[in-house]
């Protein structure tokens, strides 16, 4: 078994907004950017980030020196909805949003990507991880963390999640010798600096 860690960037403007960023390049909101620092027992882990502006402002904050960009980690792309809110696209969309939000691991936004398709793009990853055999932690985003825990506990997506996920904290996961995830521990504190 390999370990793998994950964590969330730190916040933007477009959190506090309400608006789903996807591939938009946005940056971190340093006024909102806590203090924190990796935990002791991730320090010796091998670190990858998204190639998006927020999560390496974010592997930067946290001193994780030159971290391997991986593309594979980017957001779901959420295509003519990113820039929205939530509450904007139901408003607008209606019914229509109430189907796509109940299709839970297949909604693909027009022009975008599915949960699904963010887990196709995530398997040879993992099994890359898992064949290294060495611990690897990543600064991330909610919906490739979303992927990952739908893939470790069959979660469809339709309905709330199976563990509450703290978006400041690590979640660790155990790899197989595939790369097929299974929960190792959840909500792991950053440490204050």
């Amino acid at each position: 078994m390999t370990l793998f860690a994950l964590i969330r960037h730190m916040p933007t403007a477009w959190n506090a907004a309400g608006r789903l960023q996807g591939g938009e390049d946005v940056p971190v909101d340093s006024a909102r950017a806590p203090e924190w620092q990796v935990p002791p027992e991730l320090a010796h882990f091998r670190w990858l980030t998204s190639p998006l502006r927020r999560a390496r402002d974010t592997a930067r904050l946290l001193g994780i020196p030159e971290p391997v960009i991986e593309p594979r980690l980017s957001e779901m792309r959420w295509g003519k909805w990113e820039g929205k809110t939530l509450t904007e696209l139901r408003d607008r969309l209606g019914a229509e949003m109430v189907v796509a939000e109940a299709a839970g691991l297949d909604l693909r936004p027009p022009d975008g990507e599915s949960p699904r398709e963010v887990q196709a793009r995530l398997r040879p990853l993992l099994a890359e991880i898992a064949q290294s055999g060495r611990p690897t932690a990543a600064v991330t985003h909610k919906g490739v963390i979303r992927a990952v825990l739908a893939l470790a506990t069959g979660w469809d997506m339709r309905d709330k999640p199976p563990h509450r996920l703290d978006w400041s904290a690590a979640h660790l996961f155990r790899l197989d010798e595939n790369g097929e995830p299974s929960i190792a521990r959840l909500n792991v504190a950053l440490e204050r600096m």
